[in-house]
């Protein structure tokens, strides 16, 4: 949940608190509010004491504005919010000055997690089922009444007596021990009674705990794992359990001691009292063993530390880390607990399946829970854990044979990427008078052989993440695979990018992967289509990969359309002024490569270029702010310019250099040499609408890049630096280096 969106569910008072954090600044509550995903989504920390990412926040605010307003007047939505008056805000306050927007956006999200965290301090949170119903405070305050009685009782038991039965009146030959007997029941009658008034709550919340809140808390795991951005702390939770268990406790040794004292009255009276007392006990013990049955929970799935944002992938023999906790978290619990891995336990695949693969681990784990120092917690984390393949006993040539004529081929209807394990770790609990058996399961995995088969591995784990309800969840899913609707797969392939660049796709960039993705009008999306057959997954993590690689900053600034179709961008361009180009992602290129395309008007005529994709190789030592700001190209009589003026729509491509480029590196490296730089150049497929003169070329070119191209032509000849003057000039633009054009 946003931040923003947090503090709107806060009370009035902490409301004018957020309300005056914006006055105080002046600064639009309501751009705050219409913003606020893509507020909290930029790191305004850094930008504050950086003007370049200053700058590169405050455009990723002005297209998203002028996006917005855009779709709002092409869906003529009059009663929305004013993008445009926003847009006109910023740029009149920020345009010179994005430190300002820096430092006051800092500012105030700092005050507004400092409002939240007073807020919680002063109220507990109880979940969407428990909205408005204080549990936690209400048991301990009846616990706090229940003591009061007791004492009472205990410091006036005559009186309470001659109240509750008028027995000293009645009975005036009563003796001491039947007074005394008569004193009990009555007091254990109060007593029960109370017990019952914080049991109704308490079960109460470890029915809604164990069957829903628990439950929840899975599913956003799960969607986390695949790159969703959601809270999966478990502060809450554990809160809630150790509270609870706490609660539960304590009634549980009340009843006992109450059914100690009742033994010592062997009377009719208080034989049907005891009856009462162990069925309260009962009662107890069923809620508090459902409790801590559910308190043990994955934290940490299985993740490798070469794959740290692709958890649920496993190779053969590599380390990887998985980490366990007791959300019942009291102190008599601390190192109770020995917890053991076990894989693929009670799983019937492994029966049933042929040829299903086993593994077991290369060494017994077992770690106790102990504190965790920086969570406070009851933790084990399963460090450097590894698979081998457990091989079958070999049998004779014979047998084998005869099985093979019987059944028929072994070989397993699923593939290794599809095949899904599970590891469950078991432990018993045993703690005053209790015992029982305590399993949790991690999600499924898919444990692969060599590194090439991740990129199809992460596709089994996100489909069935998505598609998989409850736990352990059904390893034969691929067997049969579901499909996903096409609202599900978009949700987890925009989260793909928001990992890899920081941003997500936006509707323009759906619709194109949904148009390659989806074919009927049901919106369902086979697996044989994303992943098995024409497997449109491995084009788009080709992509991911570039982009988390080169061009994160870039994406993240939203400064790559990046998917749109090559006859798409044509369209686009042939309104735009001459020099206009887009950003788009390679749609052959398996491996992941980006092009751009340009608009140019020559005697009357238009035409869209588009230059050879660059491949992440070609990226490694420029970068693409780098080869935009430098791309040439050639006509006849050695005539060069840069054909890229706007960004699309209209954009002045100076944006690019707030980027990390060459262009401006002048340290020179070690021994006193300045680094030498690759130029693009390409052959230009029209002739420009007015011809220069070579003398207007000579005095056009600037002389940072004049400078440039001799060093170029000159490593590329070896020859000597004396021949390279003035006079040479237009010799030297004879020689092109990689033409690109296609």
């Amino acid at each position: 949940m946003a931040q923003w969106q947090q503090l709107q569910r806060l009370d009035p008072a902490s409301l004018t608190r957020v309300n005056q954090v914006y006055e105080e600044r002046q600064f639009p509550r309501e751009i705050r509010h219409y913003l606020c995903v893509l507020l909290e989504g930029q790191d305004w920390d850094a930008a504050a004491v950086d003007v370049n990412k200053a700058s590169a926040c405050l455009h990723v605010l002005l297209v998203y504005l002028e996006e917005e307003w855009s779709r709002s007047v092409q869906a003529n939505i009059l009663d929305g919010p004013n993008f445009q008056l926003m847009k006109d805000y910023l740029l009149k306050h920020f345009k010179d000055e994005p430190l300002n927007l820096a430092v006051t956006l800092s500012e105030c999200l700092k005050e507004e997690k400092k409002i939240l965290t007073s807020a919680s301090e002063s109220q507990s949170s109880n979940g969407s089922q428990m909205e408005g119903l204080d549990l936690e405070v209400k048991i301990e305050m009846k616990l706090l009444e229940l003591q009061k009685t007791i004492d009472a009782i205990k410091k006036n038991w005559q009186s309470q007596v001659e109240e509750h039965n008028g027995l000293a009146q009645s009975c005036p030959f009563m003796d001491g021990a039947c007074l005394r007997r008569t004193n009990f029941i009555t007091k254990t009658k109060v007593m029960l009674q109370q017990i019952v008034n914080i049991l109704n709550p308490a079960q109460q919340m470890v029915a809604t705990l164990t069957e829903v809140e628990l439950p929840e808390w899975k599913c956003r795991q799960r969607m986390a794992c695949v790159g969703s951005p959601v809270d999966t702390s478990l502060d809450h939770l554990q809160k809630w359990f150790t509270t609870v268990a706490h609660v539960l406790l304590r009634v549980r040794e009340q009843l006992q001691e109450l059914q100690d004292q009742n033994q010592k009255y062997n009377s009719t009276d208080t034989s049907s009292l005891s009856g009462t007392i162990a069925e309260i006990e009962r009662s107890t013990l069923l809620s508090l063993t459902k409790l801590l049955a559910h308190a043990l929970v994955v934290e940490k799935q299985p993740v490798m530390s070469s794959l740290p944002h692709r958890p649920q992938v496993l190779k053969m023999g590599v380390r990887f880390t998985v980490a366990v906790r007791f959300l019942a978290n009291l102190p008599e619990f601390k190192c109770l607990l020995k917890v053991k891995p076990v894989f693929d336990k009670d799983v019937e695949e492994a029966k049933t399946v042929k040829g299903f693969r086993h593994f077991v681990f290369n060494e017994d784990y077992c770690r106790v829970l102990d504190v965790d120092e920086s969570s406070g917690g009851l933790v084990a984390e399963f460090g450097q854990m590894s698979l081998n393949q457990r091989l079958k006993a070999k049998r004779s040539h014979e047998s084998l044979n005869q099985k093979q004529k019987a059944k028929g081929s072994s070989e397993s209807p699923l593939t290794v990427t599809e095949e899904l394990h599970i590891i469950k770790f078991v432990t018993e609990f045993q703690h005053a008078g209790m015992k029982f058996d305590i399993e949790a399961s991690s999600l499924p995995l898919v444990v692969i052989s060599s590194t090439n088969q991740v990129v199809s591995a992460w596709a089994s784990v996100m489909w069935c993440n998505m598609v998989s309800i409850g736990e352990p969840g059904n390893l034969s899913l691929f067997a049969d695979p579901p499909p996903l609707t096409w609202q599900q797969l978009s949700h987890v392939l925009s989260w793909q990018f928001l990992r890899a660049g920081q941003r997500e796709l936006d509707q323009n960039q759906l619709s194109y992967l949904r148009d390659k993705l989806v074919d009927g009008p049901d919106d369902l999306v086979p697996w044989s289509k994303f992943s098995k057959n024409e497997n449109a997954w491995i084009w788009i993590d080709g992509i991911l990969d570039l982009i988390e690689k080169h061009l994160a900053d870039l994406w993240r600034d939203g400064l790559i359309m990046g998917f749109v179709s090559r006859k798409k961008s044509e369209d686009l361009l042939q309104e735009k002024a001459s020099g206009t180009f887009l950003l788009r992602f390679s749609e052959s290129n398996k491996e992941g490569a980006i092009t751009f395309s340009w608009v140019e008007h020559s005697n009357g005529d238009i035409h869209v270029h588009a230059v050879a994709p660059y491949i992440k190789k070609e990226l490694v030592n420029t970068s693409l702010p780098d080869i935009i700001n430098t791309y040439s190209l050639r006509a006849e009589g050695n005539r060069y310019w840069n054909p890229l003026i706007y960004l699309y729509p209209d954009i002045s491509k100076d944006v690019f250099g707030h980027y990390n480029n060459t262009l401006k590196k002048s340290t020179p490296e070690k021994d006193g040499y300045i680094p030498k730089r690759r130029m693009d150049v390409s052959l230009s497929p029209t002739p420009p609408p007015s011809p220069p003169t070579d003398m207007d070329v000579y005095l056009n070119t600037p002389l940072e890049d004049f400078q440039l191209y001799q060093e170029v032509i000159r490593d590329l000849l070896n020859s000597p630096e004396d021949i390279w003057t003035s006079s040479g000039h237009q010799e030297m633009m004879q020689t092109q280096n990689d033409f690109r054009l296609c």
